[in-house]
C-alpha cells in the first residue's frame, strides 16, 4: 500500500490556504470545507506520488474541476425543481423517487460531458427524439457513417461507464 505521506505534508501546509481560496470563490464556508476535502481525498486516490514543484497551483487546479463539477450539479438540481413545480400535484414523484431521479440525471450529466461534442449531439438526437441515423446526419451535415460512429463511440462509453460508476 502507497505511502500517504506526501498527501498528509500537502493538507498540513495548504489546507488552509485551499479552504479560504474555495470559500471566496464558493461563498458558502460548508461547500468550501467539502470541497477541500474532497480535493485531498482525489490527491489519495491517485497512484504515483506527488513530488509537485508548485503544490497551490496544483491543488487549484483540481479544486477547480471540482468547484465547476458542483456548479453543474446545482444547475441541474435548479433545472430539475423547475421542472417538478410544473407537475400537476397529483403527478409530482414522491421525495425518495425525486432523489433517486436527480441521483440519476447526476449521472447521465457526468456521462455526456465524457463525450466529444458532435458525439453528445448525434447520442442525444437518436436516444431523445427518436431520430434515425439518416436523419441525423442531415441535421448535421455529417455522413450517415459518421453518425454510426458517433452513436457507437457514445454507446461504448456508457457500457465503460456503466461498469466503472457500480
Amino acid at each position: 500500500m502507497p505511502s500517504n505521506e506526501p498527501v498528509q505534508a500537502l493538507y498540513q501546509d495548504h489546507h488552509g490556504w485551499l479552504y479560504g481560496w474555495l470559500r471566496h470563490h464558493m461563498g458558502s464556508a460548508a461547500d468550501a470545507a467539502d470541497l477541500a476535502q474532497d480535493t485531498f481525498v482525489r490527491l489519495l486516490q491517485r497512484s504515483e506520488h506527488l513530488h509537485l514543484q508548485k503544490p497551490r497551483a496544483f491543488l487549484r487546479t483540481v479544486a477547480r474541476g471540482l468547484v465547476i463539477d458542483h456548479w453543474r450539479r446545482e444547475e441541474l438540481h435548479k433545472a430539475y425543481l423547475e421542472a417538478l413545480a410544473h407537475l400537476p400535484q397529483a403527478h409530482a414523484p414522491s421525495v425518495e423517487t425525486q432523489e433517486l431521479l436527480l441521483e440519476l440525471l447526476e449521472r447521465i450529466a457526468v456521462m455526456l460531458d465524457g463525450l466529444k461534442p458532435k458525439v453528445r449531439t448525434a447520442f442525444l438526437l437518436a436516444q431523445c427524439e427518436g431520430l434515425k441515423h439518416k436523419e441525423i446526419a442531415q441535421r448535421m451535415g455529417l455522413s450517415v457513417r459518421t453518425v454510426e460512429r458517433h452513436i457507437a463511440d457514445a454507446l461504448y462509453h456508457c457500457y465503460l461507464l456503466r461498469y466503472d460508476m457500480q
